[in-house]
């Protein structure tokens, strides 16, 4: 049985963290370049004319200079800039997003020293204080509210799934489906985050008896084994296979998204345990899903050659 595994992936979780969220975070990453007042916009609401512009100019300057630190990869630079643009425009967003990135940015994936954490709990502060930010006059446009949350949600997601908070990152991407339930990442990272732990949880249980995985179920493997292996992955495999096949409806050509579809049905072969026609209905449909990711990325790939090609004609 081959299990088709997207490149950067290696079953070795614990070994191969990083490796694994390149996969997952890279795809999910947020720009969040935008400028969203007006100069002078909000100003005029508390200062006196002749000090409406003063502010706001400041403001751009300092976002300028630290978008140009940001760009240059100097990120400690960038985040002081960011930080006196908030100083000046308390109520603008725009430089609280840049500093929420340009902080995310220093974060290593896959490192729990207590500086890389500390770090990541300061990303997710300013996230978390933009939701926690009222809207002032004018009010923004419904579309500009929903982006404001959907992409502080999601950037929350990230950090916490970068520092191994996985059930935090998880709760995270349900409130982003929360706002829309058609996003096909949200629905994807909590599928590949239910997985990860219920593989985890297999591979514990199986090195203990002494046994290894056999990748088609585990037909041979002790009961008493199998038992406990479903009675701790069988939720996780259900919500998996839920938000996987989520994922794949909203997006068809989601090829990440199949190829751990082809994974949780190669779990959910260990809950299907002395049911023998249940057990290989599990593996012939994660081989199934095996050969639709491998077909659905080489179409993927041709595709983007036919772009890349009709742009230079």
């Amino acid at each position: 049985m081959h299990s088709e595994v997207p490149f950067e992936v290696n079953m070795n979780i614990s070994r191969n963290f990083v490796l694994f969220l390149k996969v997952v975070v890279v795809g999910l990453a947020i720009p969040t370049t935008f400028s969203f007042l007006a100069a002078g916009q909000q100003i005029a609401d508390d200062n006196s004319s002749q000090n409406v512009w003063r502010p706001i100019n400041q403001e751009n300057d300092e976002l300028r200079i630290g978008m140009a630190a940001y760009k240059s990869g100097d990120l400690d630079e960038a985040i002081r800039h960011f930080q006196k643009a908030i100083l000046l425009v308390p109520q603008d967003i725009s430089p609280r997003m840049e500093l929420g990135e340009a902080l995310s940015r220093k974060v290593v994936s896959g490192v729990e020293t207590p500086e890389n954490l500390k770090i990541a709990q300061q990303a997710i502060s300013v996230y978390q204080g933009i939701l926690d930010m009222p809207f002032r006059d004018p009010s923004p446009t419904p579309s500009f509210a929903h982006w404001r949350t959907v992409t502080a949600e999601k950037q929350i997601a990230r950090i916490e799934f970068s520092i191994k908070k996985l059930d935090e990152a998880k709760e995270w991407q349900k409130k982003v489906l929360a706002e829309d339930a058609k996003d096909a990442e949200a629905a994807y990272s909590i599928g590949v985050i239910d997985w990860m732990e219920a593989h985890q949880t297999a591979q514990a249980a199986l090195t203990q008896a002494g046994l290894k995985d056999d990748g088609m179920g585990n037909a041979k493997a002790p009961a008493a084994v199998m038992a406990a292996i479903k009675t701790q992955n069988g939720a996780l495999i259900e919500e998996s296979l839920r938000y996987l096949n989520q994922a794949v409806e909203n997006r068809p050509d989601y090829a990440d998204a199949m190829a751990y579809l082809n994974l949780a049905y190669l779990r959910k072969a260990d809950l299907d345990f002395g049911n023998e026609a249940a057990r290989t209905e599990d593996v012939a449909k994660a081989e199934e899903w095996s050969r639709k990711a491998h077909e659905t990325r080489k179409a993927n790939e041709e595709k983007k050659a036919a772009g890349a090609e009709a742009a230079k004609s």
